[in-house]
């Protein structure tokens, strides 16, 4: 699997001392190098790369406009290349896969082309079997109404392992199979697991979309909640229940959304 590459510094030198270390990884093809932001948004528009190496602080367009000038296409993975750690927080809010600091350190360099690469084998493994998919329903549509849920698991993938949370000035990075449930209050929402409980700064909505709807289930208006940690079903009145979850916390299942539930919890 060739990994093709952006290399974006306003300073040439950083990125002949990029190429030397790249160069022990003969897997990533560079494809491009660019020295400000709006040359990185036309190169990654027309090259369409994997990964981008990606210097904050440049003249122009930083690092964070060149992400934002090319969401309106599929975006490549970013790793943020600077000279200063006080960016850290806003190259993960900007779901960066990583963030390295100059001069470049071989190990830490390695670390985050080996994510880089988890990331893209799942991310093709999903587009071929989608691919498959779709040239079957053409030529065998049976095959595909008898593979059933079978045929969606590669599709799993494109659902969150991690999220960051920004919360008291940290970065937490958390496991979504930890979490217990969330709990909607406006556009923030409460993430809690067993021993911890962060506020993070996202509608409801959007935070279902990265998520894995066989596993996170909306059970009330304001609730999501992880049905692998359901331990317990307990009836309650007028049609409502209780999930007991493994810490020993209660929710309420709504009415409105037992018969969802009862799909996953037996």
């Amino acid at each position: 699997m060739t990994i093709r590459t952006i290399l974006v510094d306003d300073e040439s030198l950083a990125i002949q001392g990029l190429k030397l270390r790249l160069e022990a990884h003969p897997d990533v093809e560079i494809v491009e190098t660019c020295t400000n932001g709006r040359e990185a948004i036309r190169a990654i528009k027309t090259h369409k790369p994997d990964l981008v190496f990606l210097d904050i602080q440049m003249p122009g367009f930083d690092g964070f406009s060149v992400v934002q000038g090319v969401m309106e296409v599929e975006p490549p993975l970013f790793i943020f290349v600077t000279a200063y750690s006080d960016h850290a927080l806003r190259a993960f809010e900007a779901q960066a896969i990583d963030y390295l600091m100059k001069p470049v350190d071989e190990q830490r360099l390695a670390d985050a082309l080996d994510r880089a690469r988890q990331r893209l084998h799942e991310k093709r493994h999903v587009v071929e079997a989608e691919r498959l998919r779709e040239v079957l329903a053409e030529v065998a549509p049976d095959v595909v109404s008898d593979m059933g849920a079978d045929a969606d698991t590669p599709a799993s993938s494109r659902y969150e392992k991690l999220i960051n949370i920004k919360d008291r000035g940290q970065i937490f990075r958390i496991d979504v199979d930890t979490i217990e449930r969330i709990d909607a209050a406006g556009d923030y929402m409460c993430i809690y697991t067993a021993d911890n409980s962060l506020i993070l700064r996202e509608t409801m909505k959007d935070l279902e979309k990265r998520l894995d709807p066989r596993n996170f289930q909306r059970i009330h208006r304001s609730t999501i909640v992880n049905l692998s940690q359901v331990r317990q079903v307990k009836p309650h009145t007028n049609g409502e229940c209780f999930l007991v979850l493994e810490s020993g916390s209660q929710v309420k299942v709504s009415r409105s959304y037992r018969d969802v539930v009862a799909r996953f919890v037996h």
